[in-house]
């Protein structure tokens, strides 16, 4: 639970801009951590809880204000194909904000006094899928069928008592408004981040029909992109902050092109930390990475903002 000494991460971004942490699977994987499963980041945390508390410091060390566990790709239905009961995968998922805590905990050890908030990720229905639709969107299913899917996971990852529940990486406005009727009643606040494609979703909606449905929730408070490309990511903040009027959270990949078919990352990083300070003067107010973007391109942003605020 938030300490009595860290304020309301809500009255943190009336107050000025924080930073987000990068990929975690980057740094799991630098680290040394095969990720090449289904589960991706999550089988770490039956295998190698250790791993994510140490690749979550690292990103404190860092410069990182904000740190989202490694619940992405944590489901009930993708635990269930390996075998994991109910009650095992509902202990793992919430594990994944026990681990990020004591990544804190850590760091208030080796003199870290500055505010931190702890994250909980749920990805989309397509991350559990392990085959590239969460960049597609659109999976037959109707809302009903979302909310139910989403509901049990973000009861368990609410009752760790995160900060916030990151509703990320979604590529689907239908998807979307399903999240944001999962989340009622949870008591633990959100934030809606779009995957998109130049001004629309993945699934081809247009950012300001997409982002509507966020201002009128009273649990968001921040809204955004993620995922995506840093070119995309531009346009996408000024259009969130002027569709909510809330806080816009922005933590693109590093610009290079994820093949879901081989598995591989192509192409050359495009992420600069000059583009912060552009975000942030359209309405950015937790700015970080995604996939590719490491502890080095958030000490970055970091010292960008501290040079901003």
């Amino acid at each position: 639970m938030t300490s009595e000494t860290t304020p309301d991460l809500a009255a943190a971004l009336t107050a000025g801009t924080l930073v987000l942490d990068g990929g975690l699977s980057n740094q799991l994987e630098t680290a040394g951590h095969d990720l090449g499963d289904a589960l991706w980041s999550a089988r770490l945390l039956a295998e190698r809880p250790e791993a994510v508390t140490e690749a979550h410091l690292a990103y404190v060390t860092a410069g990182a204000d904000v740190l989202i566990t490694a619940s992405y790709q944590a489901t009930f239905e993708g635990f269930a194909r390996r075998g994991i009961g109910r009650r095992r995968a509902a202990a793992l998922i919430a594990s994944s904000v026990d681990l990020a805590r004591d990544a804190v905990r850590r760091a208030r050890a080796r003199g870290v006094v500055r505010p931190l908030w702890v994250a909980a990720s749920a990805g989309p229905y397509g991350a559990m899928l392990a085959d590239g639709s969460e960049y597609r969107g659109r999976y037959g299913l109707t809302a009903g069928e979302l909310e139910r899917f989403h509901r049990p996971r973000l009861e368990v990852l609410a009752a760790a008592r995160p900060d916030v529940l990151a509703l990320e990486t979604v590529p689907d406005a239908d998807e979307a408004r399903a999240l944001l009727r999962a989340v009622r009643g949870l008591g633990v606040p959100a934030w809606l981040s779009y995957t998109v494609a130049g001004p629309r979703t993945r699934a081809g909606q247009p950012l300001e029909e997409a982002f509507a449905p966020a201002a009128e929730a009273d649990e968001v408070i921040a809204v955004g992109v993620n995922c995506c490309d840093p070119e995309d990511a531009d346009a996408a903040v000024a259009t969130a902050a002027r569709v909510t009027g809330k806080p816009v959270v922005v933590y693109p990949n590093s610009g290079e092109a994820w093949d879901a078919g081989a598995r591989a990352w192509s192409g050359r990083p495009s992420f600069h930390p000059d583009r912060v300070t552009r975000w942030r003067a359209c309405g950015a107010r937790l700015i970080g990475g995604c996939c590719r973007v490491g502890p080095e391109t958030i000490t970055e942003i970091a010292r960008t903002l501290s040079d901003l605020q």
